[in-house]
């Protein structure tokens, strides 16, 4: 057997794309897994009911993640195989969703539609002559894929051994047919290359029948390393003009761990905490099922709700260089029932998230700090009104930079937070206001082998002054979190819901 096995792209939005994929496609969602490189990204796997080779779509979860660029060197266009007599009721149904559609046109013979996903990626509906299931029904199989290449013949040469032969030239675009579906070369030369990110295709995978061949194929090319990725085995190699090419087996397959696919999050053997991805991997549910919608607020933010929540809700601020979801294992550990929402600094530090800019290791921009410290409670009034919050029961947990943020937020906005666990924190403003804190509960945590410990009394004293509940301790530490931190924290959250 000859032709497409799957096609991977890169979403930012985890909820829209299952809308799309699912709601407004009808795929099935036949597998969601960690990522087998990085196990805190969600990978879904779109396709027939049973996850047939060569009817799926997957998808990469860097949610919230940057952009990148569509260019040479790149997949540029997903193509579904759709019944020709339903181009109509697909554009109906497009219209009706309020999807920008392109066409019905003519691509070397066939009728097509031209949409977006969420993320801007081309998606081709493509009437030929297939079974008709009945309306509505999802697309059934690959159809084919768009190769941008700035070396076309080179592309096509390389392809050739895996079953795509020329089939005929059309507008630019040089088509190769295997015994199932289409590859198209497109002439991007002169064009600019592409940029990995988020609303890319980031490779397409051919099938091939078995190990066997997969290893024929590595004795055949240059420096390319064999995956097994428990569905299947593959490689990965770039062709003369740069695309990523993987050759997938079709076997095991995807029910090889489970009876009701897609329904459970399957995590690779060689990763172990499995409780902890799970709060770092992005929520979502599927059509029809009861959501909580996400929305558009001043920090970028991510919002886990366990399986039996009290009522209760942790906002964690993380330290440098950390995510909104750096935090979550700690703060489920902490309270194994509350609702978590974390936030991403919007300051950035050669690189990485800070929630404000710093001139040195301890010193910090002045106006930086009561600029995100007024966005924040913007934010936390936004957040409580769309995600129905109690925000007597708001528990602020920050470490580090995200310690230090929290406890300019209290003297510049007192009153907004009412209980908070700061995790090596220290005075971040040069002039502290005067401000009443009363009926402020505080918990300090300060490593005792901490370089920056130093500076943490004068926070601590500053808290102690304004009349807030103080509880200030020093741990056996440095300026990493250690299990000390954990059981202060428990106990001292525990004893207030008491």
């Amino acid at each position: 057997m000859t032709g497409l096995h799957h096609v991977t792209a890169i979403t930012r939005d985890v909820q829209a794309n299952v809308d799309f994929w699912m709601g407004f496609l009808g795929l099935s969602l036949v597998k969601q897994t960690a990522g087998f490189e990085d196990a805190e990204q969600l990978h879904l796997f779109y396709g027939d009911a049973t996850g047939t080779p060569g009817s799926l779509v997957s998808f990469l979860v860097w949610q919230d993640g940057a952009p990148g660029r569509v260019g040479h060197g790149q997949v540029a266009e997903i193509a579904l195989a759709i019944p020709r007599v339903r181009i109509g009721d697909w554009l109906t149904r497009a219209m009706q969703h309020g999807l920008r559609i392109e066409g019905p046109l003519r691509e070397f013979g066939a009728p097509v539609l031209r949409l977006r996903d969420p993320d801007g990626i081309i998606v081709k509906l493509v009437g030929g002559d297939i079974p008709d299931a009945g309306w509505p029904a999802a697309p059934a199989r690959l159809h084919g894929v768009t190769l941008w290449s700035d070396d076309a013949g080179a592309t096509a040469a390389f392809l050739a051994p895996f079953g795509y032969l020329p089939q005929g030239v059309e507008g630019g675009v040089t088509r190769l047919a295997s015994d199932r579906d289409v590859l198209d070369i497109r002439d991007a030369s002169g064009f600019v290359p592409g940029i990995p990110g988020t609303g890319v295709i980031d490779h397409v995978a051919l099938r091939v029948p078995d190990v066997a061949a997969i290893r024929a194929h590595q004795a055949r090319l240059a420096d390319v390393t064999v995956h097994d990725r428990l569905y299947f085995t593959s490689l990965y190699v770039r062709d003369p003009a740069g695309l990523l090419i993987e050759l997938a087996t079709d076997g095991p397959g995807m029910a090889v761990d489970e009876a009701e696919l897609g329904r459970t999050l399957m995590v690779p053997p060689h990763f172990t905490d499995m409780t902890d991805l799970r709060l770092r991997l992005p929520q979502f549910a599927r059509p029809g099922e009861e959501r909580r919608p996400m929305r558009d607020l001043p920090f970028t933010h991510r919002i886990h709700t366990p399986e039996d929540p009290d009522g209760s809700t942790l906002i964690l601020l993380h330290g440098t260089g950390g995510s909104e979801t750096d935090l979550m294992p700690l703060a489920h550990r902490i309270a194994p029932r509350a609702t978590l929402l974390g936030l991403r600094g919007r300051s950035t530090e050669e690189g990485v998230a800070r929630f404000f800019r710093r001139l040195s290791m301890t010193t910090f921009d002045q106006a930086d700090i009561p600029a995100e410290a007024a966005a924040f409670a913007g934010f936390w009034q936004e957040a409580v009104a769309a995600y129905d919050l109690d925000p007597a029961r708001i528990t602020v947990l920050g470490y580090s930079n995200g310690a230090n943020f929290a406890g300019a937020v209290m003297a510049l906005h007192p009153g907004l937070i009412a209980r908070a666990i700061l995790m090596r924190p220290m005075l971040a403003l040069d002039q502290v206001p005067q401000a009443d804190l009363t009926g402020l509960r505080v918990l300090t945590l300060e490593g005792a082998r901490d370089p920056y410990g130093v500076h943490a009394p004068a926070l601590n004293d500053w808290l102690a002054a304004s009349g807030a509940d103080l509880d200030a301790r020093r741990l056996p530490a440095g300026h990493e979190l250690s299990p000390d931190d954990l059981a202060a924290a428990t106990a001292w959250l525990g004893r207030g819901r008491d």
